[in-house]
């Protein structure tokens, strides 16, 4: 919705102004001649400058589950025969995301008022997944958007799941990595120092450990802001790198290439060209379409960029197992499996077996990774601990030598 600021002349004759939303300046001025026959002026409110700062969600992504559910009261409401457009507000009154109700309201407005369903979603909230919408157009074009609400409901409540199992497998990982990080800083800052001044005090030799120990403790305190800004303008470095075309591509190949994560994101990369061709055919889609926008989807950039080259292939006549054929990153599995559903004529139900499949695999192989993780991970700790304990024992017997 666009929103007009006015001047007109009432029904009695008196100035007035004020601000009305419409799609387009025509359906502002059919609004204030409901209440004042002469419209005088009209201008488009910009919006820009501190209005959008101070307006914008700052690091709002749109939630999968609440996707998930928005998509599934869509589809149990438009069963029962109501509007597409009071649909729209009845699930906005429901919902407790803000950004997805002020979404669903103003889509709303603009569908009532002739706007279509995947037209007045894309304009009012443009981090809407790209499946979403061509799903909802889909829908709309072969008059089964009851059923392609039905289809987003899956995909997103199964995106969610495999979602919450990553976070649940690393939280471990993550909360050992910090709390040893926290320890290191704790033992270099505090304690060290304390030792090294007391060492000093008595006098005499040090062990070579220890000697490493309080020099390192010594580099840390000195140029810890050196140290710092070092990591920061790395960040930064590799941030921008990670944002160019190239790096993006350098990027995404090494993740498919890296010992055990390679797999793990292979695996991925599968489940979600899967998941996505069957949710976007089952909505309707042609082949061609439907790899157009799974390329978009796709997680891993080089995964995207093979997708997408396959566009065009498909159009020229090709059989999708050909192609997959010819792929690099894609396994024998999809590509077999693809082909089966392809000559059988049951290229979605085969698409979708396949996600399941890969869904499984990638839940195996993630479990299979941290199970090694975890042991390593405490034979670092130990060799880091036992170094510390061993560079503060060891001049223990000098010092009651020297006592």
């Amino acid at each position: 919705m666009l929103t007009y600021k006015y001047k007109a002349l009432s029904k009695d004759g008196a100035k007035v102004s004020g601000v009305v939303e419409a799609m387009d300046e025509y359906g502002a001025v059919e609004k204030i001649k409901a209440s004042c026959p002469v419209v005088l002026s009209i201008d488009q409110v910009k919006a820009g400058g501190i209005y959008d700062i101070l307006n914008k969600e700052i690091g709002h992504k749109m939630d999968t589950k609440a996707l998930s559910v928005m998509c599934s009261q869509f589809s149990i409401i438009l069963s029962s025969g109501v509007s597409i457009a009071n649909c729209a507000k009845m699930i906005a009154d429901q919902t407790r995301d803000k950004k997805l109700k002020k979404m669903l309201l103003e889509s709303a407005a603009d569908i009532s008022q002739g706007s279509t369903v995947a037209t007045a979603f894309e304009k009012n909230c443009p981090d809407l997944p790209v499946t979403f919408v061509e799903t909802i157009r889909a829908g709309e074009l072969s008059g089964t958007l009851e059923e392609s609400f039905k289809t987003l409901e899956v995909y997103y409540e199964k995106s969610y799941k495999v979602q919450e199992k990553m976070k649940s497998a690393m939280n471990y990982p993550i909360f050992v990595v910090c709390v040893a990080v926290v320890v290191l800083i704790v033992v270099m800052v505090k304690v060290i120092p304390t030792i090294s001044s007391t060492f000093a005090d008595l006098g005499g030799e040090l062990p070579m450990m220890t000697q490493i120990m309080i020099a390192m403790s010594n580099f840390f305190a000195k140029y810890w802001i050196l140290m710092a800004l070092v990591v920061l303008i790395l960040i930064i470095v590799i941030k921008w790198y990670h944002h160019t075309e190239q790096g993006r591509l350098h990027w995404s190949r090494l993740l498919l290439k890296m010992p055990i994560i390679g797999n793990i994101n292979t695996l991925h990369g599968c489940e979600q060209f899967a998941d996505t061709m069957s949710a976007l055919l089952k909505a309707g889609l042609t082949v061609g379409d439907a790899l157009r926008v799974t390329a978009k989807v796709m997680d891993n950039y080089a995964m995207g960029l093979e997708v997408g080259a396959m566009v065009e292939k498909v159009e020229t006549g090709q059989s999708l197992k050909d192609i997959l054929k010819k792929t690099q990153y894609f396994p024998d599995v999809l590509t077999q499996m693809s082909g089966v559903g392809e000559e059988t004529g049951e290229l979605i139900s085969t698409l979708s077996t396949i996600g399941s499949y890969y869904t499984n695999e990638y839940d195996h192989a993630v479990a299979m990774a941290l199970a090694r993780l975890e042991p390593t991970m405490l034979v670092v700790l130990a060799l880091f601990a036992g170094f510390i304990v061993i560079s503060i024992y060891l001049p223990m017997f000098t010092m009651y030598n020297l006592m």
